[in-house]
């Protein structure tokens, strides 16, 4: 005699589940155009299918002191990297900067490394790779490596993306009270953990 197992039977609700659109080359162009999305320098041939080569800045820091303290204010030492590159190693934690300012005014920006920046082994964000609707600088890049690896000025080193925002933005980062990397600058910016701690 056979038996037939009853299995329950589930029924997935996707009402809660939203699109996630990123930008194309055409609508990244468009935006530029209409002042909503700033990259300066802009060359077209860095414009991927949906994202945006950025390069590495001339300034890299590193933290002056060995163990650091997210409770205090780490120093950053800066130095520039020469014509002829500089070897970067596994132990140390660089800082650098994109040659590229951006402003995002209506969209979220990704910054990811290149796939031919990872097969090398490098890392350029430990954490940060998101920035905010608003957000106008420089991108200080968290680089580390798995080997020894040499590194040049100016070399493709990630990629910008842009996802769309689903409703609008009560207050953008740019003019947030406590947004803690507002500062124009082309050199890396160290962290400002310690600023949280403040009273």
């Amino acid at each position: 005699m056979l038996f037939r197992k009853k299995f329950p039977i589930f029924v997935i609700n996707y009402s809660f589940l939203t699109i996630t659109m990123i930008l194309s080359d055409k609508k990244i162009l468009e935006e530029i155009h209409n002042g909503s999305i700033v990259i300066e320098p802009f060359d077209k041939k860095y414009l991927g299918s949906n994202s945006y080569d950025v390069h590495l800045g001339k300034t890299l820091a590193v933290y002056e002191d060995e163990i650091l303290d997210a409770k205090i204010h780490n120093k950053i030492r800066y130095f520039e990297i020469p014509k002829e590159g500089i070897i970067l190693v596994p132990s140390k934690l660089y800082l650098g900067v994109t040659e590229e300012y951006t402003e995002t005014h209506k969209h979220v920006p990704f910054l990811e490394g290149k796939s031919s920046i990872g097969r090398l082994g490098i890392d350029i964000h430990a954490t940060a790779g998101k920035g905010d609707v608003g957000f106008c600088n420089t991108w200080t890049l968290e680089i580390s490596v798995r080997q020894p690896v040499k590194i040049y000025a100016g070399m493709p080193i990630g990629q910008l993306i842009y996802f769309v925002v689903d409703g609008e933005v009560e207050t953008s980062y740019s003019k947030k009270k406590n947004a803690k990397y507002t500062s124009n600058t082309k050199k890396p910016v160290e962290s400002m953990m310690w600023k949280n701690f403040k009273k």
